[in-house]
């Protein structure tokens, strides 16, 4: 589009002047460098993306025989150690270690945050069932991160007490909320006594392949996890199991239809929960969800991100809380190669997408719309013109949804094109770029700033780098870009499309970048 409809993120309509100066140029940053964009402060600096974003070297697996592929650099020792969200069997990612603190907030206020009981250094050290210190050995989980540090020993105490985490994925705090369930569940019945809430099937089949993985030598015991999402060949069934892993609404039927018993759960856990508890979203339904279980449940909420109304109704929900939260959260875009398109219309937008499909297929790619309609007609349009594409929406029955889903995943379909649905919590190691056709935005058309940093976080899992493209093409969608940008303080580069040889060169680098070798880890076998 022209730029003279193109507004600043914090400004009317600009001069002509201004209007030609570059997007970067006329990205306002307050003298200080901190961002304007909701009265934020936490961001000290303005990131150039344009900087390759590099990962120490470790040799701690060169002591341990453990040689690196050519050109593969190595990660951190905990990171080649864990895996978080997806397991490696499932085509998951490894733990990147941050390099941030845990602040810890106790509810008892007497209490000293930094006494060494609050934080354990190893997993010997929280008295773990013995099957499942063997299982964390399996999985090469040689030591806690630091969310795991400092959220275990709270999660395990007696009697149990609430917790609200606040921490970037790819932390460990699907393993955190795993372990304390596995830790107290009694397996001489299986009578559902844990329950994890997940905003999407996808996500909740995640968590329950790891909540299986990790309890694999528990199964002998009778550990038995069982997924609460729409399911035909449940209908009119009892669900079983100690561990029951669902979506709300269909969790909530089955609780009021009996299917379900909740009388004896005593944990349950929401994750990615400030999407959870949106009261425009599926607030009302965790709500009654909890209304239908016993009053001394211990109530665990995990996320990446907490806005602060959510934050408020979050210690509503899980009341006299310990929380947890890593310093810089805003940090977690970092090694993410954030680029912009400027299109002039809906049908350039298009012939763009198409033009970086040869790119998308390096590794994988998710592209990320607004409607269902336009994943259909993209995913139509493509198809037609003989590119291999895979959509998945709300629309899918849910069997559809997981055929798709498990195509992407095992890379048998490389191009994804989906809502919202995909941009939290999922993990798929080969994901490297990641489109946003639509800039992300709230019900009210205002930015979505959560939205786009979980959507941006599906690739560059974990301390590898990625590539994150926006499209822009009207005056509403360069204004809603321009605030996220504002409210993150990223400068990101402009794509000239002009000279294609050159875009292509760079993110050829970028997706091929070592930290994105998928082979050979040293977690495989």
């Amino acid at each position: 589009m022209s730029s003279d409809n193109k507004p600043t993120a914090s400004e009317p309509p600009a001069s002509d002047s201004n209007l030609s100066k570059s997007f970067a140029d006329r990205l306002t940053f307050p003298a200080d460098g901190k961002s304007s964009s909701n009265g934020d402060s936490s961001n000290p600096t303005k990131f150039n993306w344009a900087d390759e974003v590099t990962t120490p070297i470790d040799d701690s697996k060169k002591s341990a025989g453990m040689e690196p592929k050519d050109g593969e650099k190595e990660k951190s020792s905990l990171g080649d150690a864990q895996v978080d969200g997806a397991n490696i069997y499932i085509g998951g990612s490894s733990l990147q270690e941050p390099e941030f603190d845990v602040n810890v907030k106790l509810a008892d206020l007497q209490a000293d945050p930094h006494n060494p009981l609050f934080s354990a250094k190893s997993f010997d050290e929280l008295n773990l069932r013995q099957e499942l210190i063997q299982g964390l050995s399996v999985m090469s989980f040689h030591k806690p991160s630091k969310i795991q540090e400092r959220a275990l020993p709270l999660l395990l105490m007696n009697p149990p007490r609430n917790l609200i985490g606040q921490s970037q994925s790819g932390t460990g705090k699907t393993a955190a909320f795993v372990l304390n369930i596995l830790s107290r569940i009694d397996l001489n019945t299986d009578q559902p006594q844990a329950l994890v809430l997940a905003p999407t099937r996808e996500l909740a089949k995640q968590i329950s392949n790891v909540c299986s993985i990790m309890g694999a030598f528990l199964q002998e015991a009778g550990l038995k996890v069982t997924e609460a999402i729409p399911n035909p060949a449940m209908r009119g069934q009892q669900y079983r199991g100690q561990v029951i892993v669902g979506t709300p609404g269909t969790t909530m039927d089955m609780i009021k239809r009996r299917q379900l018993d909740g009388k004896g759960i005593k944990i349950l856990t929401l994750d990615e929960a400030d999407n959870m508890l949106d009261l425009q979203g599926m607030g009302d339904q965790c709500k009654r969800v909890k209304a239908l279980l016993p009053r001394d449940v211990q109530t665990v909420l995990f996320s990446a991100t907490f806005p602060p109304e959510v934050l408020d109704f979050a210690g509503v929900f899980a009341p006299n809380a310990n929380q947890l939260t890593l310093e810089v959260e805003k940090l977690t875009v970092k090694g993410i190669k954030q680029m912009y398109l400027d299109c002039d219309s809906d049908e350039a937008k298009y012939n763009a997408l198409v033009k970086f499909y040869g790119l998308m297929t390096i590794a994988s790619s998710i592209i990320f719309v607004h409607r269902r309609t336009t994943a259909a007609e993209i995913e139509r349009r493509m198809t037609a013109e003989g590119h291999a594409v895979a959509s998945l929406t709300g629309a899918l029955e849910g069997g559809d949804r997981d055929e798709v889903f498990n195509r992407f995943r095992s890379g048998e379909a490389k191009v994804l094109i989906t809502t919202n649905v995909l941009a939290r919590g999922i993990d798929v190691q080969t994901v490297t770029m990641v489109i946003n056709y639509d800039i992300p935005e709230t019900a009210g058309g205002k930015p979505d700033f959560e939205t786009y940093l979980h959507r941006i976080g599906r690739t560059g899992r974990f301390g590898r780098t990625g590539a994150a493209l926006s499209f822009v093409h009207d005056k509403k969608s360069w204004q809603n870009l321009m605030s996220i940008c504002n409210h993150f303080g990223v400068e990101p580069t402009k794509l000239d499309t002009e000279d294609w040889d050159h875009v292509e060169k760079m993110l050829k680098q970028i997706m091929k970048n070592a930290r994105n070798v998928v082979e050979g880890d040293g977690m495989e076998g």
